[in-house]
């Protein structure tokens, strides 16, 4: 059979290796030890010399078969003869035992040599690793790691991260490999567990970018007192504001104000900001205006319409409240203002601008379905709010009502423990009656609180329904004076009309008209605009009313059921410590009350005194 490599067989092998026969080609097996391999290079390369067919003739390739020879220990098979001879050298060089007899890889030519097989192709994974680190001597840890990763079929670790795995005890475990001293390559840095920081930032709650950029301000009303005679007598609050805001010349003032001053400055913003709710103040009243109790509910009130006013991105920047809040002498700045604005009031507005006051006299019929809803809503919600606090009313009058009763209740049981003459029964009845003027202060306190917390909410959403009904009215206003205006402009365009159709001789005339004609479309597309901002500013306003409401309403709920359970709770304390009183029957001490000792006082003539008097007697 004809060599497929005679061709090329004369030609010196660039890797300096020949082909060498099979042990299945001879039939000897493997050649004795002492052979050479000259000599058998020299024979194939004279074979294959004779065997070279002519050049002549047509070169003609012979197909052999290939023949699988199974690797032990291999899982690479051909691919890893070069790591086989590297762990069998590694081996050898480590066992002074293994000679080169027993060893038969050691008989065959290494891959490479003379009269050796060729060199096998390297797989990526067998390519040497850049590392900074040198190569592991034979006995240190990186060469057992080398060991189990070529034991694994892949590359050598330098870091050896595998190292605890393969142990199993890490690398100064039962593996030997630190026993003595940490050989190995550096491990991995710890990880630092997390620390919380020293800088522990203030908890307050998340506000928008807008918000933040606000303005805060803080008004707190009090100390109210009254002054003048019995013809001007009327209650003085002072105003005191802390804010950041840098219109106003210091961050903290006071200032004294009466009611008629909370007054103008509603009336004032709601004129200068049409279609914006503005927090009313509480009603006038004419009769018991100088009692405590409704003295401190308007103190609350009013302290809630500034805070309020003060909270509104419109009305904070509004000229009036600064001057409300920080004019010193407030009177003479308000008379002031109205000589340099004489119509104060309704013509102030944008809306008096356009030249009318309240508008047409038609009807008006609202066009816009949201609206309308809105308004639905608003009588509805005002009627149910009016309801509950008539209710309300009611509750407070009923425990003023028992209060007054556990007043006249204790009176009595106070004048019977003075007549009964046994001391183990006039004690208790004594102890009953402080019990019930304990309850009675209770239920005052209760009803007072019932009406600063819920009654006062009431009452002031009852007033901004009113608020927003006005803005509805000045929304009304602004439709009727924009269709007053078209109108006009339609007055006035029929007038230019005609005059166009006279010719030329009215020229002065048509130029007066034309005039008029510009300056009403002008307002006509003032006002237009006008009615058109004022619905969008008050849907956003009514957007807010709702927020503020939910808002309102449950913190007051929220403040009236604990007043109420804080209130009971209390009771049941009374109540209980007077039980446990009332048990100890057998302490005689528990309700004794020290006699009191009155010197230099006659004896009184009381029908108690002569009852005690004759008692005295019949005992001596």
């Amino acid at each position: 059979m004809e060599d497929p490599w005679a061709d090329s067989a004369a030609t010196s092998d660039p890797l300096g290796s020949s082909t060498q026969p099979s042990a299945g080609d001879n039939g000897t097996g493997t050649a004795p030890a002492g052979s050479s391999n000259v000599p058998s290079s020299t024979t194939a390369t004279s074979s294959s010399s004779t065997a070279r067919p002519s050049r002549t003739t047509p070169r003609r390739f012979v197909a052999q078969p290939t023949r699988l020879q199974a690797v032990e220990d291999d899982p690479l098979g051909p691919l890893g003869a070069a790591t086989a001879a590297a762990s069998t050298a590694a081996a050898a060089a480590t066992s002074p035992l293994l000679t080169t007899a027993e060893d038969p890889a050691a008989l065959q030519p290494a891959p490479g040599q003379e009269g050796g097989p060729p060199v096998p192709p390297l797989k990526e994974n067998n390519l040497p690793l850049r590392t900074t680190m040198g190569p592991p001597t034979p006995g240190s840890a990186g060469a057992g790691a080398n060991k189990m990763l070529l034991h694994r079929g892949g590359p050598p670790d330098p870091h050896r991260i595998d190292d605890d795995e393969d142990n199993g005890g890490g690398i100064g475990g039962a593996g030997g490999i630190g026993g003595a001293g940490r050989l190995g390559g550096r491990q991995p840095p710890p990880v630092q567990a997390a620390h919380p920081s020293p800088v522990h930032s203030a908890t307050r709650p998340s506000v928008s970018v807008e918000q933040a950029a606000r303005p805060s301000f803080h008004i707190a009303v009090g100390d109210p007192h009254k002054v003048g005679d019995l013809t001007s007598s009327h209650i003085v609050y002072s105003v005191r504001t802390t804010t950041t805001s840098k219109a106003y010349k210091q961050s903290e003032f006071e200032v004294k104000r009466r009611y008629r001053d909370f007054l103008w400055l509603y009336n004032t913003l709601h004129a200068n900001n049409p279609g914006v709710v503005v927090p009313p103040p509480p009603e006038k009243q004419a009769v018991g205006r100088f009692e405590s109790n409704f003295v401190e509910a308007r103190r609350a009130a009013l302290e809630k319409m500034l805070n309020k006013t003060a909270a509104h991105p419109t009305l904070q920047l509004d000229g009036d409240l600064k001057l409300f809040l920080e004019s010193e002498a407030f009177n003479v700045d308000v008379k002031h203002k109205e000589r340099k604005e004489p119509s104060l009031g309704e013509s102030k507005s944008v809306l008096g601008s356009l030249g009318f006051g309240v508008g047409g006299g038609n009807k008006f019929v609202e066009q816009d379905d949201w609206f309308h809803d809105r308004k639905v809503y608003l009588d509805a919600l005002e009627n149910q709010l009016k309801a509950l606090l008539k209710a309300m009313d009611g509750m407070v009058a009923q425990r003023k009502a028992m209060a007054e009763a556990a007043g006249d209740f204790s009176a009595s049981l106070h004048a019977l423990s003075t007549v009964e003459l046994s001391p183990t029964l006039s004690g208790p009845l004594d102890a009953l009656s402080e019990l019930q003027l304990t309850i009675r202060d209770v239920y005052d306190r209760q009803a007072q609180q019932d009406v600063l917390t819920f009654g006062i909410i009431l009452e002031e959403y009852i007033r901004l329904i009113g608020s927003v009904k006005q803005a509805f009215t000045q929304r009304q206003k602004a439709f009727h004076s924009w269709h007053a205006t078209e109108s006009e402009l339609s007055k006035r365009k029929a007038a230019q009309d005609k005059l166009l159709r006279q010719g030329k001789s009215q020229q002065d005339r048509l130029n007066q008209v034309n005039a008029e004609v510009a300056d009403a479309e002008h307002k006509v597309h003032k006002a237009r605009l006008l009615f058109e901002d004022m619905g969008r500013l008050m849907r956003s306003e009514l957007d807010r009313f709702e927020r503020e409401k939910v808002e309102d309403f449950k913190s007051g709920v929220e403040t009236f059921l604990e007043s109420a359970v804080e209130a009971q709770k209390e009771l049941i304390e009374k109540w209980e410590t007077f039980l446990m009183q009332l048990d100890a029957e057998d302490d005689e001490t528990v309700f004794y009350r020290p006699p009191v000792i009155q010197s230099n006082k006659p004896a009184g003539d009381t029908a108690v005194d002569r009852a005690r008097a004759r008692i005295h007697e019949d005992s001596d």
